[in-house]
């Protein structure tokens, strides 16, 4: 791998202070510069699932095999051939969900490959990601044994694609059955008595695309069978229970909404037979197609070429919920943005099917934008799965044998934990404006959470690359007396962590006052901080 190539020097942050200057036309700039925020703790929203901050794991590169798996005789420290380091980090995240195994390679994955001694597994060429053999030694029992270890719970996604519907029955029984069937034997035979837990069943992957090339009616007629037929046997997740298995169908990667409508027309008509929980969208920052701007060493006119098209994620969120909302005015089925990122240039001298790519601090107020976005839709965004989770597009950590690093997303995902099942709270503000060249956004975004204990948070992103923000945040009737928290930010829009620099990128204390009602922070440029409202 080559991320260990592309190391910057670490530099140490400090943050600006942004002490009160004597001259006149300073004063006047920094006043233009300032942000007001105010927060309406009287107006609490939906629940913020946890499951937003879902995780993706395909078997695609050394996403798998390097990443997750390296084998119980590995000399990396393992549990059973999982990374510990890898493990450790995604429990410090709170990892929600894994979706697994794919992407394109579940319409392709036959899951008796995967299962049993490993002398007995069938070997494969990975057809979809760049031609790599896929030795099957990584299968069902290693990946729920995966999630075990992390903590988190299941997205699995069947073969709809080149399956059949017998096929993923089988594979839900085998893991789901009473070890008194033959599908409850056979898994206890390879050494897990007790059935699994699945929370989320995904029929099909890209159906418009490289699951089939499906119009949408027929997908709509494949998704009927696979929603009747592949059952949860577990007897916590039958139907009705409310521990069920949530179904999620195959909705559109594009800004044609004709999946999500005949998906949802055809759900509208469902009897007491089937049913879905859910309908994915994909969509991902990539700057045209296919993606050519490289993920290190950019200037700042990619930078704002690919901020300024991830805020489309919220266009994309509502032109799909307005079809949804024609035949689910209730929200009885979710929105899973079950694939989003940014998704860049391979870098040079990598198989270019492995989608290999370095990770900056662009990409980490990228993934604070995404997320903000999410949670200001949820009441129907209750899932999402970034893509991916290790060594993979827009990864949390990468990985060069025993080597393991964090990326500024990982941490942006970390300083969010607190809005994990927390309470969407409604925020107002002057965004103001960031420019560079004939590009124009917002130059400040901000979201609030008030959590279970019934603190309240607050999480602000600084997209300007120049220009620190002066932040004022009305808190009158919270109590609020102290305000102090991380900021994440880095001497340039292109820093990275690399395994000679690990920390180049690394969240820093952030502290705020508290006067007469008001919080007064200073935001540096191109930051992300979230921020604890203390009483």
């Amino acid at each position: 791998m080559r991320f260990a190539t592309l190391a910057l020097l670490a530099t140490a942050i400090s943050l600006p202070a942004f002490t009160a200057t004597t001259t006149p036309a300073a004063a006047q700039a920094r006043a233009s510069d300032a942000v007001e925020v105010r927060i309406d703790a009287t107006k609490p929203g939906a629940t913020i699932s946890r499951d937003i901050f879902g995780q993706f794991a395909e078997h695609l590169g050394t996403g798998i095999y390097g990443g997750v798996w390296v084998g119980k005789d590995s000399k990396i420290p393992n549990v059973r051939g999982i990374r510990t380091d890898v493990v450790n980090a995604l429990r410090a995240i709170r990892a929600p969900l894994v979706r697994w195994p794919g992407g394109c390679f579940a319409d392709e994955y036959h899951w008796r490959d995967g299962v049993g001694p490993a002398k007995n597994r069938r070997s494969s060429i990975n057809s979809n990601w760049g031609g790599s053999v896929e030795t099957s030694a990584f299968g069902t029992d290693e990946f729920m044994d995966f999630v075990g270890q992390v903590g988190a719970e299941v997205y699995l996604n069947v073969n709809v694609g080149s399956g059949t519907v017998k096929e993923a029955a089988d594979w839900v029984a085998y893991m789901t059955a009473d070890p008194t069937t033959s599908a409850g034997k056979e898994r206890a035979d390879n050494g897990h008595r007790e059935p699994y837990k699945i929370k989320y069943l995904g029929l099909g992957n890209e159906s418009w695309s490289c699951g089939g090339a499906m119009r949408p009616e027929f997908y709509a007629d494949q998704m009927k069978l696979y929603a009747r037929f592949v059952r949860n046997y577990h007897p916590e997740q039958g139907e009705g229970k409310p521990d069920a298995m949530l179904r999620v169908a195959v909705g559109p990667g594009d800004d044609n909404t004709a999946y999500t409508d005949e998906v949802m027309k055809t759900w509208k008509q469902h009897d007491w037979a089937w049913s879905i929980e859910s309908l994915s969208l994909h969509r991902y920052t990539t700057g045209g197609w296919p993606p050519s701007y490289p993920s290190d060493a950019f200037d700042e006119g990619a930078y704002a070429r690919l901020v300024k098209e991830t805020l489309g994620m919220d266009g994309f969120i509502k032109a799909n919920a307005a079809v949804m909302d024609k035949y689910d005015p209730e929200k009885k089925v979710s929105l899973a943005v079950d694939e989003w990122g940014v998704w860049l240039k391979p870098l040079p001298g990598t198989n270019p099917g492995f989608l290999q790519q370095q990770n900056s601090l662009r990409d980490a107020i990228i993934a604070a934008l995404n997320i903000n976005i999410f949670a200001r839709h949820a009441d129907r965004v209750k899932l999402t799965n970034i893509a991916q989770m290790i060594n993979v597009l827009q990864a949390m950590i990468l990985t060069d044998e025993e080597k393991m690093v964090l990326t500024p997303t990982y941490h942006v995902f970390k300083m969010y934990v607190p809005f994990q099942d927390a309470t969407f709270i409604p925020v107002s503000f002057q965004a103001g404006t960031f420019q560079h060249g004939d590009i124009t956004m917002p130059r400040i975004d901000a979201v609030a959470a008030k959590d279970k204990q019934g603190k309240y948070w607050l999480a602000l992103t600084n997209v300007d690359t120049q220009r620190a923000a002066p932040v004022t945040v009305n808190v009158a009737g919270l109590n609020v007396r102290s305000a102090r928290g991380e900021v994440l930010t880095a001497p340039k829009v292109d820093s990275i962590n690399s395994f000679a620099a690990p920390n180049t990128v690394s969240p820093k204390p952030i502290t705020g006052s508290v006067r007469g009602g008001k919080l007064t922070i200073d935001m540096p440029a191109k930051s992300v901080a979230v921020i604890a409202l203390e009483p």
